[in-house]
């Protein structure tokens, strides 16, 4: 099970595994992180892909990609033709965000909580199509995976800011039970993703 962001990426692995093990069948199942979470809780599946691992779970977590966030505004927008902008001047800018339990929206609110700067939310969305799409439309800037961006035909209608403290580094996980012994088929895909990981990188 991985959370949304990560369709931009993980079905790029999935050809190749299972070129390589023909007899293997793979459900991936795409999911918001508060369902995510549920399903880690109730262990219904053998591997799970996030951004932000949970507190307070008794589980192994392994990182295996860079997951960078950046920020987006119009590419028309005053903003995006500086070269260096302060933090603080985004308190006066509205900013279109992922529903609650998001990762990203965690990651957000408490990037601003740390500076003390107060976050002005125009509006909630729950994909990252439709919050680029309003980004593009001029609703307001956002924060997202650089994942999102890729090969992306309408990415010149938006511009990555040059903020202070941006990209915020973060890691895409493999994460799973400590205590579930993991099958003989999670172990070959976990393998296969530590020696393909390129795979999830888009060629230039």
């Amino acid at each position: 099970a991985a959370v949304t962001t990560t369709k931009y990426f993980m079905p790029r692995l999935l050809g190749p595994f299972c070129a390589q093990y023909p007899g293997i069948d793979i459900a991936l199942e795409v999911v918001n992180r508060d369902r995510l979470l549920e399903r880690l809780a109730r262990n219904q599946d053998d591997l799970y892909v996030m951004g932000v691992p949970p507190e307070g779970l008794d589980i192994e977590r392994e990182p295996f990609m860079d997951n960078p966030l950046v920020v987006l505004a119009p590419a028309s927008h005053p903003l995006a033709r500086r070269k260096r902008i302060r933090f603080p001047e985004l308190a006066n800018e509205p900013f279109i965000v992922r529903e609650r339990g998001s990762g990203t929206r965690l990651t957000i609110e408490r990037a601003f909580q740390e500076r003390n700067v107060p976050l002005k939310i125009r509006v909630e969305l729950g994909s990252n199509e439709a919050i680029k799409q309003a980004v593009a439309g001029g609703l307001g800037l956002a924060l997202l995976s650089q994942s999102t961006l890729s090969h992306d035909p309408s990415q010149s209608e938006v511009s990555i800011l040059n903020v202070e403290g941006f990209p915020i580094k973060r890691s895409w996980y493999v994460v799973r039970p400590r205590d579930k012994q993991p099958s003989v088929v999670a172990n070959a895909f976990l393998e296969f993703l530590r020696t393909h990981v390129q795979l999830l990188t888009p060629r230039s």
